[in-house]
Order: C-alpha cells, then sequence, then structure tokens
C-alpha cells in the first residue's frame, strides 16, 4: 500500500472505530439511535453517521455523548484507541 495512502486510511479506521464503539456504548445501555440523540440533543441522523463512520465527532460532541452515555470521555477515547489498533492491525494483516 503507498505510504501517501496512510493517513487517510488511518484516518477511515479511527471514525470506523469511534462509530463501531458508540455503538456498542448506545446498546449495552439499552438505548436506540433516538434516545440517545434526544439525550445529547444531536439528531438521530447524525448519531447514525457517526455509527457508520461517516463523520468525525468534535471534541464537543465527544464529551457531550459521553456524558449521555454515563462514560467519562477518557474511557470513551481509550475504547475507541483499542477499537481502532485492532482495525489497523487487521488492516496490515490484509495488505501482507
Amino acid at each position: 500500500m503507498p505510504e501517501s495512502n496512510a493517513p487517510d486510511i488511518k484516518g477511515k479506521s479511527l471514525e470506523r472505530a469511534f462509530g463501531f464503539t458508540l455503538r456498542r456504548l448506545r446498546q449495552d445501555r439499552g438505548l436506540s439511535q433516538e434516545n440517545l440523540g434526544f439525550e445529547s440533543g444531536y439528531h438521530r441522523t447524525y448519531i447514525s453517521l457517526l455509527e457508520r463512520g461517516q463523520k468525525s465527532p468534535s471534541l464537543q460532541t465527544i464529551f457531550t455523548l459521553s456524558k449521555a452515555l454515563k462514560i467519562e470521555p477518557n474511557e470513551l477515547i481509550r475504547q475507541v484507541e483499542s477499537k481502532n489498533n485492532e482495525f489497523v492491525q487487521n488492516m496490515q494483516k490484509d495488505g501482507d
């Protein structure tokens, strides 16, 4: 894989990792996208875009969603980082 594409691929894996983590936390708490949207003040469509990795959250969004999910922002980021590392490792394995 060309080196010039590496930052884009890592960015996409980070968005996917955030979305995966957000969806898992939301479902673990028994919330629908609509309920999470209501609790956080974001539209259900935006929650969906985040969960599908099509949007990147701002720092403010991370803090707001963390509060709605009753999780510390640093724990949310730690879980996203862990999932992202897993995604990157899998991409590297697939590329070999």
